[in-house]
This record gives C-alpha cells, structure tokens and sequence, in this order.
C-alpha cells in the first residue's frame, strides 16, 4: 500500500503556455508528453462509490496498472488517500491481486468481478517534472485531455503535485512558488470525480446551503477547529467550482464561506491568537476585493490573490499553523472537550441575539445583519451534538429573520423576531458536559 500525498490545480487554457515555460526553469528532471489511458470501473448499484473505493486500470506506452484507491481526506485540492497499485499484463481486472484487508469486511467479495463494468475513461497527456524540494521528492504532472462518460466529456487541464518521498511541507512550499504565476486555482474534484458525474448523465451541481457541522463524540476543541475550516474551505471549493461553471448565484455562497473562514477564526480566537492567522486573513481581504468586484467568475477564481489565499488556508490546516502561536494555557483550552466548548458557546450566541434582538429595532435592523450572519454561523459550527431536526427548527426563525431583513420584508421582520426569541434552548446551558 502506498500512502498517495497529491495537491491538485485546474489550469485555464489559456495559461497552459506560460506555465510549461516557467516548469522549465525549474531544473529537475524533465518528460516529455506522454499519453494515459485510463479506464474506471464501478457496480450498477455503485457499490464501490458506495465504500468511497475507486477502481481503475491505467495504460500507458504498452504497460497496465491497476489500482485501488480507498477512503482518504480531501484538503482543499491536497488529496490524503491510501492506494494498491499492482502491474498487470494485460488490460483485465484481477481483483484477487489486491491484499484482503483492503476490502469492507477483510475479504474480496465472491460476485463483485462479475458485477464491475466500465463507467468512464480519461484519455489525457501527461508531461512530467521531477524536483527535489527540501530533500522530497516531488512529480509535476501536466495532464491535457478529457474525461468521458458515453457521450459526454469535459476537458482536463490540470497540474497535479505528487509526493513521491519526504514532506507535505515540501509540496506546499512549491505550490506556494507556482501559484504566483496567474492561471492556477486549487481544485477538490478529482478526474474520477467529474467522471462519475458524467456517468450519471451530468446533472445540474446545485447550490448547497451550509449543513449543521457534525464533530465525532471525543472530539477536542482543535480538532473541532480542524473540522470547521474543512467546512468552510469545502463549501468554498464547491461553489467556486458552480460559479466558474456560470452558477451566478454561487457568487455568494463563495463570499459567504469565506466569511465563514473568518468566522471559525474569530470564533476560537479566544485561544488561538490573531497573530497566527495574520498573514491568512490578509490574503483572504485582498482576495474577497476581487470577487467581490464586476469582474467575471474566471477572472476572479484564476488570481494569484484567490489562488493564495485558498493555499494559505490548506496550508494552515494541514500544517497545523496555529500551534507555534500556543502556550500552555491554549494548549490545554485546544485539548478540552468541544462538546463543552460548543455549549458554552451557542448560550452566549443565544444572549447576544436575544439582546440585539429582544426589541424591534425600527430602521435599524439592517445594520445588524452582519451579526445576525456571524451568530447563524456560529449556531451551524456548534449545533452537531443535537438532533438535526430541533437545531434546523430553532434556526429556521433566525434564518427567516435575516432573509426578511435583507428583503425588507417588515411585517415578516416582526413575526420572525418574535417567533425566534420565543424559543426555548436546545443544548445544555451549563457546558458542564
């Protein structure tokens, strides 16, 4: 098994010049274009989908290779994925070639060679660079070409930076070299991806509002800080991908969860310091000034601002940036339960919206929709140990509330005020627990 450490760029076309040439200044170890074929295998019932397994065969220059790639973590466009390469003479499945553990229940099941069929390909060109940054080992990939599903297919334009031995922190210290260069914009959908939703007849991506953010039982105040940045960068990721793809309305949402990113950096900035953040925070304002202006989609998501600003923040999780900036004090915050962070939280989030909002507040209302978002913010980064439904319920008024403000809708303005301030807590006041 090898452990797959990959950041992936979509390129524009149009930059795919200027990039080759700047490639080639690098030094290293250059190849030449050299074409891959590859075909990704799945059930009807999408099984593999299903145990979040990908199953391909790759050919190139005479040679095959089958691989399986298995439940991982996606960062941003940095992709953590366990995968089982094995060669094979020919072009055909062997399922049996790959170690028993790999599979659900320890073992390869008895029909599911006869049930895999072909789903899609990618048939791309790959030119390669092998550099040594910081004593790791690191592959370039400039892949050109397409991905097809019957008679569907999109292009790919893609730059991939693969750690073949030493540091991520080696591969982040490229990316950060290269996206100075204008044309580059960090991507979460994989080849397979876009495959598979090309597979199932390339149906609309739809605007996807914040979900209730769920953190595992034991979870610590870090890792609850770890899963609301995910958040935010994944509903960034997602939306950028909806409006570079002419989604108008994504636009929003794109600002929206970068808000969010500043939100979750407030929000724990009781123990991590705003000196941790600075440099991220900067790149976020210069990059939210461009979006937030006229310019189209492709010219704000293909800035060296955007392109920073995202790198910065995979970079930060990744790296755990916020630790150098701890002492023992935050150290020990960072290490407390976020279940009693959170309760502790949402009873402070309730008083300020009760105080903000406990009177009609006339012509002023407008004035305070920053906040009412902050604290909605806050509800849905903190809410995950309760019941979906009773958080979404108690929500609900405070969401009407902000929508009718931002409407000027006045008459439901006071319905909501006064339907929301009558509702009793859902979580435990104390924190205690």
């Amino acid at each position: 098994m090898a452990q797959e450490i990959e950041l992936k760029f979509i390129v524009n076309h149009d930059a795919v010049n200027a990039l080759r040439d700047h490639l080639n200044t690098l030094g290293g170890e250059h190849h030449a274009p050299s074409p891959l074929l590859n075909i990704y295998y799945e059930t009807e019932d999408k099984w593999l989908r299903g145990h979040d397994m990908g199953l391909r065969i790759r050919g190139e220059k005479g040679r095959y290779e089958m691989t399986l790639k298995i439940a991982g973590r996606v960062t941003g466009g940095l992709h953590q994925r366990p995968e089982y390469n094995v060669p094979l003479n020919e072009p055909t499945l062997d399922l049996t070639q790959f170690p028993p553990e790999v599979w659900p229940n320890g073992e390869l099941p008895a029909d599911l060679l006869s049930r895999v069929q072909p789903l899609f390909s990618t048939d791309f060109e790959r030119e390669k660079w092998l550099l040594t940054v910081d004593g790791s080992q690191i592959e370039i990939a400039l892949d050109l070409g397409e991905v097809k599903a019957g008679e569907l297919a999109e292009p790919i334009c893609e730059l991939e930076l693969e750690l073949l031995s030493g540091d991520t922190r080696a591969v982040l210290k490229l990316a950060n070299q290269l996206v100075n260069q204008a044309g580059l914009r960090q991507g979460s959908l994989s080849k397979a991806a876009r495959g598979y939703h090309l597979a199932q007849g390339n149906p609309p991506r739809e605007i996807k509002p914040t979900a209730v953010l769920k953190a595992p039982a034991k979870a610590s105040v870090e890792h609850g800080l770890e899963a609301a940045l995910e958040l935010a960068l994944a509903q960034w990721q997602y939306h950028e991908e909806l409006w570079v793809r002419d989604n108008k309305a994504a636009k929003a949402h794109v600002l929206a969860a970068m808000g969010l990113v500043r939100h979750t950096l407030m929000l724990f900035g009781g123990i991590v310091p705003r000196k941790a953040s600075a440099h991220l925070r900067d790149l976020l304002t210069q990059s939210e000034a461009t979006i937030a202006s006229a310019v189209s989609a492709v010219t704000a998501v293909y800035t060296t601002q955007t392109a920073m600003a995202k790198l910065a923040l995979t970079e930060w999780l990744v790296t755990k940036a916020w630790q150098p900036f701890l002492d023992a004090k935050a150290q020990a915050k960072m290490a407390d339960s976020f279940k009693r962070f959170a309760d502790i939280h949402l009873s402070r989030t309730a008083a300020e919206l009760k105080s903000v909002f406990g009177q009609p507040l006339g012509d002023q209302y407008h004035d305070q929709l920053p906040r009412l978002r902050r604290d909605i913010d806050t509800v849905l980064l903190l809410a995950g140990y309760y019941d979906t439904p009773v958080v979404q319920a108690w929500l609900e008024n405070w969401q009407g509330l902000y929508h009718a403000i931002a409407n000027g809708q006045h008459i439901e303005i006071e319905h909501f005020r006064n339907e929301a301030n009558n509702q009793q807590p859902f979580w435990l006041h104390s924190g205690k627990r």
